[in-house]
């Protein structure tokens, strides 16, 4: 399998994707392509049929099979492996982790647009928008209903590592890199994940990366 992933200090669906691979166990070659930066026109055009549909990633090929979309693409390796791996085996537990991983995929277009995935990053925000601050409130309302719920004892969200986490992360991401204050169950659960050993993976290639695009760099 081929996975085709873009700047992983920028990229939060790439992160999706690639963490799904992880979990899969499948073996898989990484294809990081540097969007949005200088040259990425030519780059891509230069890519011939791997070129990423509509300039966007990730895309995960496996043999004559496409798949793009990071919910996609977790659900097609757990269609390989087993859903157990990625999904609660409590039925009440898995239609809320269902529910929240599709939220997460089609909501919170305040927080995507006002605070962009950049893993390097630390800035403290005075403010964030009134819209911004209803996606975070009901991020962390989730949090805790999944927490209280079905956590248990393990440090994530439905307990064990899986697709809930996996479609998060990038948020947990966000919200230290800005700053975002949390409650003390949420500011736990998100050093679980941060120190994940995939997500540390992540990080350090993150910042050991030279591509920058700017407009990523201007929030402040």
């Amino acid at each position: 399998m081929k996975l085709i992933i873009g700047n992983k200090n920028y990229s939060s669906w790439s992160l999706r994707a690639w963490l799904a691979a992880k979990q899969s166990g499948l073996s898989f070659e990484e294809l990081i392509v540097p969007i949005l930066g200088e040259g990425w026109e030519e780059r891509k055009q230069n890519m011939g049929e791997m070129q990423p549909s509509h300039g966007k990633v990730p895309i995960l090929w496996d043999g004559d099979t496409v798949i793009w979309d990071s919910l996609a693409i977790l659900e097609y390796l757990a269609d390989k492996v087993g859903r157990d791996r990625f999904w609660p085996k409590d039925e009440s537990a898995r239609g809320m982790a269902r529910a929240m991983v599709a939220e997460m995929h089609s909501s919170y277009s305040a927080l995507r647009s006002d605070l962009p995935m950049n893993v390097r990053r630390r800035i403290e925000l005075k403010e964030v928008s009134d819209q911004t601050r209803e996606d975070i409130v009901r991020i962390l309302t989730l949090w805790a209903e999944a927490r209280a719920r079905f956590g248990g004892s393990g440090p994530f969200l439905f307990g064990t590592f899986g697709a809930a986490d996996i479609f998060y992360a990038p948020v947990v991401s966000r919200f230290r890199t800005y700053g975002i204050g949390v409650p003390g169950f949420a500011e736990s659960y998100m050093g679980a994940l941060w120190e994940h050993a995939w997500l540390q993976e992540w990080i350090d290639a993150s910042e050991n990366e030279q591509w920058v695009i700017e407009q990523y760099e201007s929030v402040s």
